[in-house]
């Protein structure tokens, strides 16, 4: 076999060119290059550069996705891409030989989607375009093999029909089971011919009732038409769910890929598979993948037929399987990273569909970059790119606790995806969405015979996946390894009725809201609801990785805990502080909300304080716990900051059993205590309370409260302190909008600061600042750091206030708002730069001219969103503090915003 020679990929044309919608490749020679993705997308840069490397690859064109975008603005393409289509396809007639959909050897495409980003199965597919019913049959004449022929058009009326025409899918599904059925066929490949062209006579009839037309005969109107379908594909539902999860641009568009088709269902010397050249769910380096006889790629990724891993293709075909070897080798080290690939083989000969870049698990993802430093691919540099920060939650997800229990394994399926998942079974992805509820308490496991792109909301809500059918690429084990979810694909043991609602195995049949576990790194489906274990960060491979990044991060990562063992946690996995302590979680607790209550239902000051000093030593103790933990690193505290009606037992609750009591017992004591309380619980009542009586505005109207936390912070500092361990305290007053709030109970803080150095007989550093969630004190934030040492932002409370959005209940109108495009993320999950953020800039520049060292972090969840990082990092925060479980993600985006400054000032770049 000749040697191939991959070449360094071209200079980026000119993506603002007007002039050139359509980008030829065959021949040995390319239009475009490997280097032009925004143009080209994924799918066709991958197969200009592999065209232009003399790889076999099937010749065709690319409409480059200006035209998308053209359509998406015009609702229709210009007549110059049409004119530049039909010239590109005269060409490809030219160099095959052949007329598109006549003759009596047919030209037949494939039209497919390809974005700039991966998005795999969220937009459209159309294969055999140009057969007709005369075509067809010049197709089973010219390859001898008429069952080939009518399989390929059934294949294109059912594409067409459900892909362009917008019929669905199952009503060409129940037509082909009906026929296995009638023929007693267990597998597609066991329909004759003649049953074959049965089934598209019923798929004809088909498109008739649903589309009111006939299926189009003109291979030139199918050709616009699957071309403009692809396009509006684009806007559907499940790739504008995928682009809003993963963040990607909606007005980047899609890229139409039109390729001369090689059958990989002519027989049992062709065949179609996919591959990554290194184990995606792993990382291991050994040739992964899998294929089919007698089959077309949709077969494979669809999970409709279970694959054979492609070890066997080198006992069936080892010539092809030696070549295939060798183009990915070469393929992956020319992109210098994991590639997934698509092959056909026709007749014997192997034909490469597609390469690019591989998604794989957070796991993968660092031993694959690991692998390629040592191998000499990449830089250290480049490594931490590799890695998404999102994806080290990979070693942070649960095992299952198979010491607590007996373990009943039901089936063994494919291992798709790691972690383990325990939730209760539902079939659909409406239910799946609906029993997991707005906040996903309820956890569920999507069972499915496979998954379709549809199924994606489902699936984002799911803790896990399973499928009877489909391997280790097919659309369930892809999506749900970029979602970093557990996943059991393949599990053949078990039949899915999802019409009945049944999973039926080993003689047992599970309905809807049954348990089970699954083990994604296994592949085991378990009976039962399993407890789980938490994971370990004490990874070596990770702490490799993290040890490459850590010289890059600018800014601090610290953690929002309240307890000492949350701190701990934090702690090991890299945390260098704690940059919020939430003080009224402490007052939650069993032996404590008492105390609370009674302060809360004092009419008087006297009263007020009382309550208080019973409190001070379970407080104190709090913080003694915290500051041991963190053995000389900083710990904020937050004073109390909730409306104290959040204290007290429901006001509905109260009326209820107060009802129940004077029905019952109307002269008991317990009757006067609970109408004493509804009367302080209405008392407390406000109509808004995040805007009502709260933070700093309740040590103002009890400045006892204000002190005894104070006095709790300075006790716990010295005792702490006397036992020889250091401690960093930040008093944080919380909801400030003014100068004069800060000064007043940043004087009584200091005042009781130094009645207890005074009383102790020792001195210890501390700081007060304030938490910024306020507008206001954004734009007045050179006032008030006259008087705060240093900044928090609160961005929860500042994007609720910025916005106008109660976070509680956003998630009313934040659906529509996403579906209708209003707005590209959710404003509590990412950080809005434009609003929230350029509030936190004003704040940030006016908080340093008037304290030019001023300390300034961030506590809310946005410190733990990777993209938020990184504005952090812009605007020149000191750190992000961030729960416990997104100390990884948080560091690693740290260091990636780092090392993209330093390649921005050096004119590098990274891969």
């Amino acid at each position: 076999m000749a040697t191939v020679t991959l070449p360094e990929a071209g200079v980026q044309q000119n993506a603002k060119s007007s002039t050139k919608y359509v980008y030829f490749f065959g021949g040995g020679k390319a239009d475009g290059n490997g280097k032009m993705k925004d143009d080209l997308g994924g799918k066709g840069a991958g197969l200009a550069e592999m065209t232009n490397a003399g790889l076999p690859v099937p010749p065709g064109f690319t409409i480059q996705t200006e035209a998308c975008r053209e359509y998406m603005r015009k609702g229709g393409v210009s007549k110059e891409v049409d004119r530049q289509m039909q010239d590109a396809l005269a060409k490809l007639e030219a160099l095959q030989g052949q007329k598109l959909g006549t003759g009596e050897n047919p030209l037949l495409v494939s039209v497919r989607s390809g974005a700039k980003f991966s998005m795999p199965g969220m937009m459209d597919t159309i294969l055999n375009l140009g057969l007709n019913d005369k075509s067809v049959e010049s197709l089973a004449k010219r390859s001898n093999n008429p069952r080939f022929a009518a399989d390929s058009y059934r294949r294109l009326i059912q594409m067409f029909g459900n892909v362009v025409l917008e019929i669905p899918k199952s009503a060409f599904d129940e037509v082909f089971d009906a026929k296995k059925k009638q023929k007693k066929a267990k597998l597609d490949t066991e329909l004759d011919a003649k049953a074959l062209k049965e089934v598209i006579e019923e798929y004809k009839k088909i498109v008739k009732k649903h589309a009111k037309r006939d299926f189009p005969q003109d291979p030139h109107e199918q050709l616009v038409m699957a071309r403009d379908a692809v396009f509006r594909s684009w806007q559907n539902d499940r790739a504008k769910h995928y682009r809003r999860i993963n963040n990607i641009d909606d007005m980047l568009g899609t890229a139409v890929n039109v390729q001369a088709m090689v059958y990989g269902n002519l027989g049992e010397t062709s065949g179609t598979g996919v591959g990554f050249t290194r184990n995606p769910a792993t990382g291991a380096k050994e040739f992964y993948g899998e294929f089919l006889m007698n089959a077309q790629g949709e077969d494979v990724v669809s999970g409709v037929r279970t694959p054979v891993h492609i070890s066997e293709l080198q006992k069936i075909m080892p010539q092809v399987y030696d070549q295939l070897r060798d183009i990915t080798t070469r393929l992956e080290k020319h992109y210098h990273d994991m590639q997934d690939f698509e092959f056909t083989i026709q007749d014997g000969k192997l034909y490469m569909l597609q390469t690019r870049n591989g998604k794989r698990t957070g796991r993968a993802a660092v031993r694959v970059a690991i692998q390629m430093v040592d191998e000499g691919l990449i830089t250290k540099e480049e490594a931490i790119f590799r890695v998404e920060p999102n994806q080290l939650y990979d070693f942070l997800v649960p095992r299952l606790d198979e010491k607590s229990t007996k373990v009943e394994v039901l089936a063994t399926g494919l291992p798709a995806s790691p972690g383990a998942a325990v939730g209760q079974i539902v079939f659909t992805a409406e239910d799946a969405v609906k029993k997991a509820g707005h906040d996903r308490k309820n956890p569920v496991i999507l069972v499915r015979a496979e998954t379709t792109p549809e199924d994606i909301q489902g699936m984002e809500v799911a803790v896990g996946i399973l499928t009877s059918r489909g391997g280790m690429t097919s659309h369930a084990a892809v999506v749900t390894r970029g979602m970093g979810k557990c996943c059991v694909a393949g599990a053949g043991d078990i039949q899915v009725d999802e019409r009945a609602g049944e999973m039926r195995v080993k003689g047992q049949v599970f309905r809807e809201g049954d348990w089970i576990s699954l083990d994604g790194t296994t592949g085991r489906v378990i009976k039962g609801k399993l407890n789980t274990l938490e994971a370990s960060s004490d990874d070596a491979e990770l702490q490799k990785l993290m040890g490459w990044a850590e010289p890059f991060r600018k800014i601090g990562v610290r953690a929002n805990a309240d307890i000492p063992r949350d701190a701990i946690q934090a702690k090991n996995f890299g945390a260098e502080g704690i940059g919020l302590c939430r003080t009224e979680h402490m007052f939650f607790a069993e032996d404590r909300i008492p105390h609370m209550r009674t302060m809360i239902l004092a009419d008087n000051e006297k009263d007020r304080r009382i309550a208080l000093k019973k409190l001070l030593p379970m407080q104190r103790a709090d913080f003694i716990g915290l500051f041991k933990a963190m053995n000389g690193l900083p710990v904020t505290i937050r004073l109390l900051d909730p409306p104290l009606h959040e204290f007290l037992p429901k006001r509905e609750e109260l009326m209820v059993e107060i009802a129940v009591l004077e029905a019952t017992k109307p002269r008991s004591a317990k009757l006067k205590e609970l109408r004493t309380l509804l009367g302080r619980v209405e008392e407390l009542h406000e109509f808004n309370p995040m805007l009502g009586h709260r933070g700093c505005r309740l040590g103002i109207t009890y400045p006892e409260i204000t002190e005894m936390q104070a006095r709790a912070i300075f006790e716990a500092m010295v005792a702490v302190d006397k036992d020889g361990i250091k401690t960093h305290a930040e008093v944080m007053i919380p909801l400030i909008s003014t100068v004069k709030e800060m000064a007043n109970q940043g004087a009584i803080v200091r005042r009781v600061a130094e009645e207890v150095f005074k009383e102790k007989g020792r001195h210890v550093h501390y700081l007060v600042g304030t938490m910024i969630e306020l507008p206001r004190a954004c734009l007045v934030a050179d006032e008030i750091a006259k008087e705060a040492e240093f900044f928090s932002f609160g961005t929860n409370d500042l994007t609720q206030t910025t916005f106008g959005f109660s976070r509680d209940d956003v998630n009313k109108v934040l659906p529509t708002y996403l579906a209708e495009g209003i707005l590209k993320q959710d404003p509590f999950a990412a950080i809005d730069r434009d609003g929230v953020g350029e509030l936190v800039r004003i704040g940030i520049e006016r908080g340093r001219k008037t304290r030019p060292k001023l300390e300034v972090g961030i506590c809310g969840e946005h410190g733990g969103d990777p993209s938020s990082v990184e504005f952090c990092h812009q605007v020149g925060m000191d750190y992000v503090s961030c729960s416990p479980f997104r100390v990884l993600t948080a560091r690693l985006a740290a260091a990636q915003a780092g090392a993209s400054d330093k390649l921005k000032v050096e004119g590098g770049r990274t891969k």
